[in-house]
């Protein structure tokens, strides 16, 4: 599925023009073009307002930049510098950068670790109400190994997290679920086991983790398994209704023969 190659979505609860709305970042990357699309939504109505943003691979001028759009017609400003950018293997950078939302002299989305470098460039002032982001998704390909990288507390720093599978030759197959180079989740018979959840510790932090497996051993070549990693004890049912929104990831793992 070529539509799907090489993207990663996050979605952060901001307050932005007077009100909590949902701000979508997408980050999007081919052979030819390297893109973020910011989309900001309009609680109570189907308005989307959309910021597109290049970053051509052969002109480093695009890689820092400045760019104004319009939401319910207030003026909101995006900045971003992607210089030094790092990248590991996804089209979302994972340190070295900033990219900037400011309305009304306030910093209300900040993506990137250079926040210094951001508050002094916007001359803007951070956020009375920090974004928080709840969801992410990203697509992954591979042959027998997937990776991805979240934060399951947004205070803290970034998980390694490692998808493996042997489902080719003589044994049962097989998959392994690693955070931060520890083997956490081990499926045998993976063949009846495709589908199934468990809850782990990653530095004394309950994480559920949810798989889908079922199109890699039985669909076609290319189908993808799903993983889905939520912090937190699994929540009783008036948990459920009383909790605040909790950050979710989903990792879409396509194979590749």
């Amino acid at each position: 599925n070529k539509s799907a190659q090489c993207t990663v979505t996050c979605v952060y609860h901001a307050k932005l023009v007077g009100m909590c709305r949902n701000v979508t970042a997408v980050w999007c990357k081919n052979l030819i073009n390297h893109s973020l699309t910011i989309t900001v939504d309009c609680p109570g109505n189907e308005n989307h307002y959309t910021c597109k943003i290049d970053f051509k691979p052969w002109h480093f001028w695009t890689k820092k930049g400045f760019k104004p759009f319009d939401v319910e017609g207030k003026r909101v400003d995006i900045f971003w510098d992607l210089r030094s950018a790092k990248f590991s293997g996804s089209p979302e950078p994972y340190m070295d950068y900033y990219v900037a939302m400011v309305f009304d002299e306030e910093v209300v989305v900040l993506l990137g670790d250079y926040k210094k470098k951001a508050y002094k460039r916007t001359k803007s002032r951070p956020s009375l109400i920090d974004a928080v982001l709840v969801y992410k998704k990203e697509n992954v390909f591979g042959k027998k190994c997937f990776s991805t990288r979240a934060k399951f507390d947004q205070r803290k720093k970034d998980h390694d997290i490692v998808v493996e599978n042997s489902l080719l030759g003589p044994r049962e197959p097989e998959m392994w679920i690693s955070i931060d180079g520890i083997v956490l989740i081990h499926i045998t018979n993976l063949q009846w086991k495709f589908r199934g959840n468990e809850t782990v510790l990653v530095n004394k932090m309950p994480i559920q983790v949810y798989w889908d497996v079922h199109d890699w051993l039985f669909s076609t070549p290319s189908g993808h398994g799903l993983f889905i990693f939520k912090p937190g004890a699994p929540e009783s049912l008036e948990d459920k209704y009383a909790a605040k929104e909790k950050f979710s990831l989903f990792l879409y793992a396509w194979k590749i023969e």
